[in-house]
């Protein structure tokens, strides 16, 4: 029999070959930009356009600004253009740039460390009311953000900083952002060490050099030596936490890759203990990492939290030890937790040198420039005139001696500042919100501010620590991740079908102690009329369901998804 003849076999298709960019590492040789802001870094260090805003901008006004520097390059001086009033939040995400973008610019003031005098303190009150309409919020990284800042007007604001040693230099882009620093740097009784000389040669060496001008994205650094991890030093690109070493005494502990955002990723220790005098080399080893080794195909992986999860700690500390210092670090103790909830510094608290100092709430850190001069004022008569800002939106009053507490703490309580706030003023932090935010969803300043009335009334005696943070969008510039109650701006579908401002609520999120994100209960939104109702309704249902002595966070952990509902 005939073997029946076989049919060719069908031809393989060809997979089309496309050559691998990889992600954009600048150490493996991907130097053409991918993307658009690599492109625009590449073709002119966002540094340079200050002359351009002094020699043209400022002249010619807004519509003369090059879009690569309105949108890019001009972030490298502090300066965000803000929204245009009236857009509502479901506009955010379909409109184009030009559509939301309003002709006045929010400015960011870098206070690195928090540390001010009151002089510098009066000029950024004088500035806020001479030129941003008596905007001048304090920030969650102890800075200071106007609003309604012209363009002409930019160089004179300037000058007004710079004859008072402060800047915008570096406060926005990709570049190495303020460096916060505890609050209480130098004078704390209990204090492990002073991180304060660190952070100044930092800014010398570092901070408007254009060694660090062009980083994948920003890069976030926290020096504290405060026993109470003061900082939030679990979500930034680098902190150096204060721990004492058994063998070469107080120093510091090496941490990289921590951030929020909608990735958020709790940093991770390196081991390694690193003395006073060489935190400014360690720290330009890990950003020199970062600017070499980052990611810069894709902006949503552009954080070096990526670098640090693909690496893994002992890969990032060899190739730090290896490639960038030349020698090995010193393995180091962790440092130990904190005693205590609050982190704030709020109230009155004794110095090492037997003053005192004296930490006060603003409501969700709005202030105006106005109060800013008048808390100057207050500072001069009472102490010696050295004020700080904390990363939880407070602020403080430094070397006050004893017999000029009292007198203090009523003339920050007759500007609405008070010394001995409850839980929910204390606790209470908003971002910008969609009052001025290109980015937000729904409004947080406000609504904050009446979260923490409604619940004053509602739950007079409420006595426990809590935090209650309020994000206009996903990007969590308040934190909610890392809150006990976390409210991320969203719209939402109220009762009568109708789509309002609300919040996906996190629930149960902690720094310091046991660090970690928030859950998130299926389906658990909230309109922004729901807020007050909703918030009563699980803090009262924390206090009766609480062991002796037990965390918001640890019993919310535990919580039934009913009674967090």
């Amino acid at each position: 029999m005939a073997a029946t003849p076989q049919k060719p076999a069908a031809a393989t298709p060809r997979r089309k070959v496309s050559r691998h960019r990889g992600e954009g590492q600048w150490a493996a040789g991907h130097h053409t930009p991918l993307n658009g802001n690599e492109q625009f870094k590449k073709d002119d260090d966002g540094l340079n356009v200050r002359t351009r805003i002094e020699t043209i901008y400022s002249k010619r006004g807004f519509d003369s600004i090059d879009p690569n520097d309105l949108r890019g390059r001009m972030r490298w001086w502090g300066l965000y253009t803000q929204r245009r009033p009236g857009i509502d939040g479901g506009k955010t995400a379909v409109l184009e740039p030009e559509e939301l973008d309003d002709e006045y610019f929010m400015l960011r003031v870098r206070i690195d460390g928090g540390r001010l005098t009151t002089r510098q303190l009066r000029v950024i009150g004088e500035i806020s009311q001479e030129f941003a309409r008596g905007t001048a919020d304090i920030t969650d990284r102890q800075n200071v953000q106007y609003h309604w800042i012209r363009i002409e007007d930019v160089p004179e604001i300037w000058n007004r900083l710079e004859a008072v040693g402060l800047s915008t230099t570096e406060a926005c882009g990709d570049t190495p952002r303020v460096v916060i620093g505890s609050p209480v740097a130098g004078i704390a009784e209990d204090e492990i060490i002073d991180g304060s000389s660190a952070i100044d040669e930092i800014h010398r060496r570092y901070i408007g050099s254009k060694e660090f001008s062009n980083l994948p994205r920003k890069f976030k650094t926290a020096i504290s030596g405060s026993p109470l991890l003061d900082v939030a030093h679990e979500i930034n690109d680098v902190a150096f936490v204060g721990v004492h070493h058994p063998e070469h005494g107080p120093g510091f502990d090496l941490w990289v890759g921590g951030g929020l955002s909608t990735n958020p990723k709790i940093g991770v220790r390196l081991g390694a203990w690193v003395p006073l005098a060489e935190v400014p080399d360690v720290w330009a080893g890990v950003i020199g990492i970062f600017r070499d080794y980052g990611y810069r195909r894709l902006r949503t992986r552009a954080r070096l939290k990526f670098l640090v999860a693909d690496w893994g700690a002992e890969k990032f500390r060899q190739v730090l030890e290896d490639e960038y210092l030349g020698r090995e670090l010193v393995d180091g103790p962790a440092p130990e937790q904190p005693v205590q909830q609050w982190r704030d510094h709020i109230g009155v608290h004794r110095q090492k040198d037997g003053r005192f100092y004296v930490g006060f709430a603003p409501r969700v850190g709005r202030v105006d420039g106005a109060t800013l001069t008048k808390i100057a004022d207050l500072a001069e008569a009472h102490g010696s005139g050295r004020v700080r800002t904390t990363v939880e939106q407070k602020m403080i009053v430094l070397d006050v001696e004893e017999d000029k507490v009292e007198s203090l703490v009523e003339g920050l309580e007759a500007l609405d500042l008070t010394a001995r706030p409850s839980s929910f003023r204390r606790g209470t932090m908003a971002c910008t919100g969609i009052e001025f935010c290109k980015l937000a969803i729904v409004e947080t300043k406000q609504r904050g501010s009446q979260l923490i009335d409604e619940l004053e009334r509602r739950l007079p005696d409420f006595g426990e620590p809590i935090t209650i943070n309020l994000n206009g969008c996903p990007n969590a510039c308040a934190r909610i991740q890392v809150a006990d109650i976390g409210l991320k701006g969203q719209l939402v579908v109220n009762d009568k079908g109708e789509q309002v401002e609300g919040y996906q609520v996190h629930l149960g999120g902690a720094l310091g102690l046991e660090a970690g994100f928030g859950r998130k209960v299926r389906g658990l939104k909230v309109t922004s009329e729901e807020l007050p109702d909703y918030v009563e309704r699980v803090l009262k249902r924390f206090q009766a369901e609480r062991e002796d002595g037990e965390r918001f966070a640890t019993w919310a952990a535990r919580a039934s998804e009913e009674a967090l509902s």
